[in-house]
């Protein structure tokens, strides 16, 4: 089965799984887009984040009396392949 809309033509299964996708993003509770240093060390370990800084790969956001990192930019860095011999 196929969806016509104006000049486009697109398969039922997909139209609802971008409805499901738009769906569950406004209703999913959103992350904060900065935490603070504490909270980055708590969730992806020390180690990572200070590796992730000394390799020039995140640079903290500085606030009045924290540091604070990009959640997305920290979730990027998790779920890339490591190479911890350079």
């Amino acid at each position: 089965m196929t969806l016509q809309f104006g000049d486009i033509t697109i398969p039922y299964e997909r139209f609802v799984d971008d409805i499901a996708t738009r769906v569950a993003t406004i209703i999913k509770p959103s992350t904060p887009e900065y935490i603070s240093q504490n909270e980055a060390f708590r969730r992806f370990g020390r180690r990572n984040v200070e590796r992730w800084r000394r390799q020039g790969k995140i640079e903290p956001y500085v606030r009045p009396g924290k540091l604070e990192y990009l959640t997305a930019e920290l979730q990027k860095l998790k779920a890339t392949r490591q190479d911890y011999f350079k």
